[in-house]
């Protein structure tokens, strides 16, 4: 899938105004999910998107392939990829639903591997998809 077409699902599923809205929730979407799994996870998931979604996951590589995977759960998710995004905790977990569901569109099985790398209550948000309820 290439970087327009990526966006442009993103902004039609989660309804939102413009592609710059789309780019916005992706970016916070990926870095916060980058400081959360460890970075060979980050990586093989970067390795598969378009260049500039990709780097997005890279931009929080560190200490040399171990990864950052900070331990923080679904508020802090969503209170991150919202202060990055620019928009409220409850949008920006719908938004990362939406990026996630693209993703597993766009790349082969390793929306598995970040749900594995996932604490229960963060595997939600690839579960319920953008359409299905977030428990």
């Amino acid at each position: 899938m290439k970087h327009d077409q990526f966006i442009g699902r993103v902004q039609a599923r989660a309804r939102l105004a413009s592609r710059g809205e789309a780019e916005g929730i992706t970016r916070a979407t990926l870095e916060t999910l980058g400081e959360r799994i460890p970075e060979r996870v980050a990586d093989h998931v970067a390795a598969q998107l378009p260049i500039e979604i990709g780097e997005h996951l890279r931009r929080t590589v560190t200490m040399g392939g171990a990864g950052s995977g900070e331990r923080f759960g679904i508020d802090e998710f969503a209170e991150r990829v919202a202060e990055r995004g620019h928009t409220t905790p409850p949008q920006a977990v719908y938004g990362s639903r939406v990026v996630l569901e693209v993703i597993g569109e766009a790349t082969e099985g390793v929306v598995e591997k970040v749900r594995d790398a996932l604490p229960g209550e963060l595997r939600g948000l690839i579960d319920a998809g953008s359409s299905g309820s977030l428990s």
